[in-house]
């Protein structure tokens, strides 16, 4: 089944030239089913590039999607052109009285910073609280990751020596997570990030679980116990060249950044990366679509805010 977009959303051509079935909302009027209602909260400043990576995994599952793009209202983009964010997003204030089956919090570029320092963070907390009775199922992004493990459960952050890059290997805890169907015992994802959450601070909540960690990276995934957040601390939207256009674009700015690791064959950067988590990607996001929001949620948005939720692991 298809992911339904706007007719004019420019990621369309991008997705359908790979052949990703997406139905534009002329079409999709015309068919009698209940479809997913997805946000995407997308904090990223390549909004465009962010809506196409996570476009193309969840138009990879056998569900109808709706998709809401959502924006901060008290940020100005200075990389999105003011018209594409008129046209296709909406605000907080325009969805607050809705509910989704599930939502998405992408990254951003703000680990520098406190979070309390962030421009938008009073924004984002009233959203993050929102979600807790207003969404089925919460997916935060690394940098949103973080924020969502500060807010709701008091994990601090912590700035890394150098920046964390590249591709690592990371071990499935918790095989029997249905996240996790389909899986191998390890599997590669890509990180990106100044910032760091620890195991042991994780440890400390009853409440939390940690799902996926590698040796070298550290922490990828934890979940609550009635798995309506999600914690990803890496990136596994990202496409085959993302961190390396991250690694030239801090070059030219002269930051000396360290190269990203295990991502260009012999280390050489002049060579095409190596893509080694695209099919792990596209099955952690059909996955949560089908075993936590689809089978899950009410039949009726209405009925989420006082939906019953079970306390398991599973």
């Amino acid at each position: 089944m298809p992911i339904k977009i706007p007719t004019d959303l420019p990621a369309r051509l991008a997705l359908e030239n790979e052949n990703i079935f997406v139905m534009t909302d002329e079409r999709a009027k015309t068919q009698d089913i209940r479809p997913l209602e997805i946000g995407i909260v997308n904090l990223m400043p390549t909004k465009i590039a962010t809506e196409t990576q996570l476009l193309r995994l969840l138009g990879n599952t056998p569900i109808q999607v709706n998709i809401t793009l959502l924006r901060t209202a008290g940020h100005e983009s200075k990389n999105t052109p003011a018209q594409h964010l008129e046209r296709f997003y909406k605000t907080f204030a325009e969805i607050k009285d809705k509910s989704f089956d599930g939502m998405i919090v992408t990254g951003a570029p703000v680990e520098h910073l406190n979070f309390e320092e962030v421009d938008y963070w009073d924004e984002l907390r009233i959203l993050m609280d929102y979600t807790k009775r207003h969404v089925y199922s919460t997916l935060y992004i690394c940098w949103a990751a973080q924020a969502g493990l500060y807010h709701f459960f008091h994990i601090p952050k912590y700035q890394l020596s150098t920046k964390r890059s590249g591709i690592y290997a990371h071990q499935v805890l918790h095989p029997e997570c249905r996240l996790f169907r389909g899986f191998d015992d390890s599997f590669y994802a890509p990180h990106s990030r100044h910032t760091e959450v620890r195991s042991e601070d994780v440890l400390k909540v009853p409440a939390l679980r940690i799902l996926a960690a590698s040796r070298e990276a550290g922490l990828l995934m934890v979940e609550n116990r009635d798995h309506s957040q999600i914690f990803v601390t890496g990136h596994l939207e990202y496409d085959r060249d993302t961190l390396d256009m991250e690694y030239h674009r801090d070059i030219n700015r002269g930051l000396n950044p360290e190269m990203p690791k295990h991502y260009y064959p012999d280390d050489d950067p002049t060579s095409v990366p190596n893509m080694r988590w695209r099919a792990h990607a596209h099955l952690f996001f059909s996955n949560w679509l089908n075993f936590y929001v689809y089978q899950e949620t009410p039949f009726s948005l209405n009925a989420i805010p006082t939906c019953a939720r079970t306390d398991h692991l599973d």
